[in-house]
């Protein structure tokens, strides 16, 4: 495991636990608005997997869960290990994911090795965005969906609103996806610190703003889904 940083305490990123964020670098896509920039290269001074370990095993008695998230943590090629570690140690294990390699989420849902998963629809499930994710991945992030939809696991949809791969057409797809129980989050742009800049400052890209953002949060209301905005 690359890891490129720990939060040692979380009330918000694993909902009602307790938790721990490891995150990992690198990572497949390469998203304009992304707010960890520095972790989408393998290069860099990974923090020791072990320390990280050893840093969890004191806290087990306060803490409940650890969430994985990057970077793009199924890149890892010891991931389905890490998750064994965690879990024999008692912690429930949260993954963040792109979807971008739906073959190692079913692997670990498949192992029993996961108790959350938020997975980020970042489109039109059907046409992503070469911005985004440099090739051509609608199968793949298809996939991920479709095995999350099938799943008893706890799992959200996260979409980060950003102009212009989300608007009221390509949020209906994604709707037309998700399937009725799992709940949708519409997340909010900080655009304070970004891997691609001038995206923004040229006016290819923006933030959806709070009036934008409640107009989708109605339309999945309406379609009987459980939306809320972030």
């Amino acid at each position: 495991m690359r890891i490129g940083a720990l939060q040692q305490t979380t009330m918000l990123d694993f909902p009602g636990r307790l938790s721990a964020i490891v995150f990992v670098r690198g990572c497949n896509f390469a998203c304009p608005y992304c707010h960890n920039p520095d972790l989408l290269k393998h290069g860099g001074s990974p923090l020791a997997p072990d320390e990280v370990l050893k840093f969890l095993t004191r806290r087990k008695r306060v803490l409940e869960g650890v969430v994985i998230t990057g970077g793009e943590p199924t890149l890892q090629e010891d991931l389905a290990e890490f998750c064994r570690m965690l879990k024999d140690m008692g912690y429930a294990v949260k993954l963040d994911t792109n979807g971008g390699r739906p073959d190692i989420l079913e692997h670990l849902l498949r192992k029993d090795l996961l108790d959350y998963v938020a997975l980020d629809v970042k489109a039109d499930p059907r046409r992503y965005p070469r911005e985004i994710s440099g090739a051509d991945v609608g199968d793949a992030i298809s996939a991920s969906i479709d095995i999350l939809n099938g799943s008893p696991v706890r799992r959200e949809f996260r979409v980060p609103c950003a102009h212009p791969f989300i608007n009221g057409e390509s949020f209906q797809a994604i709707l037309e996806t998700a399937s009725g129980d799992i709940p949708v989050f519409l997340q909010k742009i900080r655009l304070e610190r970004v891997l691609d800049p001038d995206f923004f400052a040229d006016n290819k890209g923006r933030a959806l703003n709070p009036v934008e953002m409640e107009h989708l949060r109605s339309r999945a209301e309406a379609c009987g889904k459980m939306c809320l905005i972030r």
